[in-house]
């Protein structure tokens, strides 16, 4: 069931418009810090990263450590913090598929059970751990915090790409010192590309085409593109590819909150368009993931991913990308964490302008609030 649909066209301002579009010069108040829908999948680690040493992260304010089983390789996710003295388990150790406390010896099964304590034979009916439901996916490490019986896999979004045949992938993670909702307005907004990364992916195109929105409001997707049917060909494209000259550049977002960011971009010399039949090979395929996870409050990872099906055994075509996609990164690291503090100093009930390049972000909003305030049920996921 899809669900409430919205169309926005920020070029025309014609057809539906909801509460996604607002105004020219309408003013919203930005709250400092944006709740968290618990009853929701996010990503933890990337696939690689958990193994047989343990692996502490915080998701949504909760202390986790993750390790894999001894012969099936099994993701665990186990609260991180032993019932004794709260020691991290994540600094501790394995035996076997067991952790054991690096403090007293406190010994947890997988399902977060105390299996041992020292110097008595009797365990502490309340001596347990929190298990985590999680789920291995797309090479990345998905993770439930809320309520275990409403943990439905087939809600996963996908990112089939990042683990296919055909398509190579750099990525890295950053934490951010921001608002997990400051984010999601900067993934969905991409004109600031023009003026925060200039001589990396940004050209002056990005900020004066128009984009066009997208709200599906059962399955808590937002969908925002931006086509450039001539535009400059930025150096992350131009040296990589070897196009000369100018371009045809798309870029269609698909937002899944609360997690996981797809943005599907297509270059290719102007002129070039995909096939009848739907096939495009003259064309550019880009796949750039994000996930962004809520560490705590003001505290977000930033998980990116740039995946692409050409010049997939270029290894210097690879470690271009992965440096060049690195700085753009940290550029928007630093934006962001410098905007938390701002917001940190403005007056109580100051107010944002919002025009229509914000349409995608504000309806990120609403869906947001929405999964929070209508008890963390889970949006039904369409793809």
């Amino acid at each position: 069931m899809r669900g409430n649909h919205s169309r926005q066209d920020a070029k025309s301002n014609h057809g539906t418009r909801g509460d996604d579009a607002p105004p020219t010069g309408t003013g919203t108040p930005m709250p400092h810090m944006t709740a968290f829908a618990r009853n929701q999948w996010y990503v933890a680690a990337y696939s690689h990263e958990v193994g047989r040493e343990l692996l502490g992260r915080t998701i949504l304010g909760e202390p986790l450590v993750f390790y894999r089983t001894e012969d099936e390789g099994t993701p665990v996710a186990l609260h991180d913090r032993c019932v004794h003295r709260r020691y991290p388990l994540s600094q501790s150790g394995l035996d076997g598929d067991r952790i054991v406390c690096g403090y007293h010896g406190f010994t947890y099964d997988t399902t977060g059970a105390c299996v041992y304590v020292p110097g008595q034979k009797r365990i502490p009916r309340t001596a347990r751990v929190a298990s985590y439901p999680v789920v291995e996916q797309d090479a990345l490490i998905w993770v439930w915090i809320g309520d275990p019986g409403l943990a439905d896999p087939q809600t996963i979004p996908r990112a089939r790409h990042l683990d296919s045949p055909g398509w190579v992938t750099v990525r890295g993670m950053e934490p951010i010192d921001a608002d997990y909702g400051l984010l999601v307005d900067n993934l969905l907004d991409l004109s600031h590309e023009t003026y925060l990364h200039g001589g990396y992916i940004g050209t002056p195109e990005v900020a004066e085409t128009p984009i066009t929105t997208e709200v599906d409001e059962g399955a808590g997707i937002v969908r925002v593109s931006r086509h450039m049917d001539d535009a400059e060909c930025p150096p992350f494209y131009a040296r990589s590819t070897g196009i000369e000259g100018r371009i045809t550049r798309w870029q269609d977002i698909e937002y899944h909150a609360p997690c996981l960011y797809l943005l599907h971009s297509r270059i290719a010399p102007v002129g070039v368009l995909p096939e009848a039949d739907g096939s495009d090979p003259n064309g550019f395929h880009t796949e750039i993931t994000y996930a962004i996870t809520p560490s705590s409050d003001g505290k977000v990872y930033d998980f990116w991913m740039v995946s692409r099906d050409w010049a997939t055994d270029d290894d210097e075509v690879t470690e271009f990308l992965r440096g060049n996609n690195h700085t753009v990164v940290m550029q928007d690291v630093d934006a962001l964490n410098l905007l938390q503090k701002t917001l940190g100093t403005e007056r109580t009930g100051y107010q944002e302008l919002s025009i229509n390049i914000d349409t995608g972000g504000l309806a990120a909003r609403r869906i947001l609030a929405r999964l929070v305030e209508e008890g963390d049920k889970p949006v039904e996921k369409v793809l």
